[in-house]
């Protein structure tokens, strides 16, 4: 399966959820970001095909030991 790429305005949302830097995203976008966060992995699946960057960046950020790192330089365009 393809990961999806991660737009810079979504990691700098989830970095912020995650006290890591960014800014603070709509009261939408950040009850998505919580929901996301608090999901089982079944529902995680399920949100992934409607929001599947979101996902990605939760993922990352909870999961990898870089997903920090990756999402910083998503966020300020250094990655793509």
């Amino acid at each position: 399966m393809n990961q999806p790429s991660i737009p810079a305005e979504t990691a700098s949302h989830v970095l912020f959820h995650y006290g890591r830097g960014g800014y603070q995203a709509g009261s939408f976008t950040e009850h998505l970001i919580k929901t996301i966060d608090m999901a089982d992995p079944d529902n995680r699946d399920l949100l992934a095909l409607a929001f599947p960057d979101y996902v990605a960046a939760v993922i990352a950020i909870q999961y990898d030991r870089d997903g920090v790192a990756q999402l910083q330089a998503i966020a300020s365009g250094v990655a793509a």
